[in-house]
This record gives structure tokens, sequence and C-alpha cells, in this order.
């Protein structure tokens, strides 16, 4: 699949073969909810944690005498029936992540990146190369391009004057191609790779 190179001032530079067996596929929406969902789930804290019986402040003396009352039966006041007594069966510290195989994380990279070319958030650039570190330059560029929510995905490494004047571009985030993820892909409004970004993702997916 062929699809047009610009340049960050909007200029053409030639075209790229996409391969389709990573940008051409039919995206299934089950294969993208499951990797989003592992990711998800790993990225969870699980540091949500209740107060158990033993761990509640009142006193461990027995309320009132077993017999002869009139009430029901009490220990002390740390009892789940009681306001402010312990929680019976509340959270505890956990991990939500589950495991999922490297060959359907990759399957899941192959559906994100289809799922963009297929409706037309795909951009292909030629190179993130800047002279120097401008933001007010790479934001006129950006707006001009018509990028508001962009992920850009660069080759192994991103070059630094770019990563520093995209730092304080609001909706534009820059990451190398061994960060690229499912989650970030599908949140963002537009996908542009670079040229080596292409390459690096089409060996890693193959």
């Amino acid at each position: 699949m062929k699809t047009d190179v610009i340049t960050l001032d909007a200029g053409k530079a030639g075209t790229v073969d996409l391969d389709d067996a990573i940008f051409g596929l039919d995206p299934r929406a089950d294969i993208l909810h499951r990797v989003v969902r592992w990711q998800r789930n790993n990225a969870q804290a699980g540091t949500h944690k209740v107060k158990t019986r033993s761990e509640t402040s009142y006193s461990t003396k027995k309320i009132y005498r077993q017999k002869g009352t009139g009430g029901a039966r009490h220990g002390d006041r740390n009892a789940p029936i009681f306001r402010s007594g312990g929680i019976y069966k509340g959270p505890t510290p956990r991990s939500h992540g589950h495991d999922l195989t490297k060959k359907f994380r990759k399957l899941g990279l192959r559906h994100a990146l289809s799922a963009k070319a297929n409706a037309g958030e795909l951009v292909v650039i030629d190179t993130t190369n800047l002279k120097e570190a401008k933001t007010s330059v790479l934001a006129k560029a950006v707006k001009e391009l018509g990028w508001k929510r962009a992920l850009i995905i660069d080759g192994a490494e991103v070059n630094e004057n770019f990563a520093r004047a995209a730092r304080n571009i609001e909706g534009l985030d820059i990451l190398p191609s061994m960060g690229a993820n499912v989650y970030d892909i599908l949140k963002r409004d537009t996908l542009v790779l670079t040229k080596e970004g292409v390459e690096a993702l089409e060996a890693r997916l193959k």
C-alpha cells in the first residue's frame, strides 16, 4: 500500500510502501479491546485499602454483658455492623494485571495501525529533525498541518530538538518506535509516523 510522505512544512517528500500485513488489515474491535484492557489493568495502581476489624481504633472491650440486656449479643465496637467498625472483605492492595501473549500484543498493534490507516488518520512525514528546539516554530507547523491531538512515532531514537520543542505543545506527543502501543495510538485523532518509524515498526512486527 503506497502513501504520500510529507515534510513538516507540508511539502511533498515522495511516497512510501506500507506493508499490508501491518497497515492493511481489517481492524477487529475485540482484539483492540483485549490489548487496551491488558494495558490499562497493568497500569492500575491497585493501592486501594480499607481497615479490617483488627485495624480500627475502637477498644476491644465487650460493649455490654452477654445476657440480660434484651439486645442482641455483641463483642466489641470494631464489628462490621457498627458505624466506623471494620470493613468485611473490603479491597486490599493487589495487582490488577494479567498476562497476554507477545504474539497477541503484536497482533493488537498491527490492528491499531491498520485502524488508523483505514480511517485516513495516518500521516507519514519525512523526518522530525529540527535545527533548533523552537516550540513556536513547531507549534505553527502543527497548526498549519491541522494536527490537534496527534501522536508522533519516530525511529529508534527521538530527535532531541524536536522532543524539546514538542514538550509544551498541548495535544502533541512523541514516542520512539519501541514505545508504540495500542492505547496511545487509539487515543489520538492523528497518528504521525516518520519514515524511520515505519521501517522500525515493520521490522518489529514481522
